[in-house]
């Protein structure tokens, strides 16, 4: 019975290992690879869910609003846990707007207060052809 736990214990780890290599890894971007594709800055933008998000440097953070919608958020400093933070957080005062100086990112134990919003081109960051407007 032993035998049998342990060959199943194993083929487990072994199919659990499999999965874990075979999950797709979205690459990571620095600041320098995002910084030819940000936008005018904005006061704020809509939110109703964090899709995604990545620390690029000390004190920027990019966050996905949408699979489409990408910001680069300035946020003050110090914020330690930023680049280490494995959850990130926003905590938008007005439901279902982020908005430059009255929100923040939390990241870790780390409340910062956001200074900047930079929308991100993601179609070209992405190399995606640019959407069509509907004719009226």
């Amino acid at each position: 019975m032993k035998t049998s736990i342990a060959g199943l214990l194993c083929g487990v780890l072994l199919f659990a290992g499999a999965a874990q290599a075979i999950a797709p890894q979205t690459p990571k971007k620095s600041f320098e690879q995002i910084a030819p594709y940000l936008q005018d800055p904005v006061d704020q933008f809509p939110f109703q869910s964090l899709q995604k998000w990545q620390a690029v440097a000390a004190d920027k953070v990019a966050v996905w609003s949408t699979a489409d919608d990408a910001y680069l958020l300035t946020v003050e400093t110090p914020c330690a846990q930023l680049q280490t933070a494995t959850d990130l957080g926003l905590t938008p005062q007005t439901a279902g707007i982020v908005m430059r100086q009255s929100d923040s990112v939390t990241a870790g134990s780390d409340r910062c207060r956001i200074l900047e919003i930079e929308p991100i081109d993601t179609e070209r960051m992405e190399g995606r052809p640019k959407k069509s407007a509907d004719p009226a």
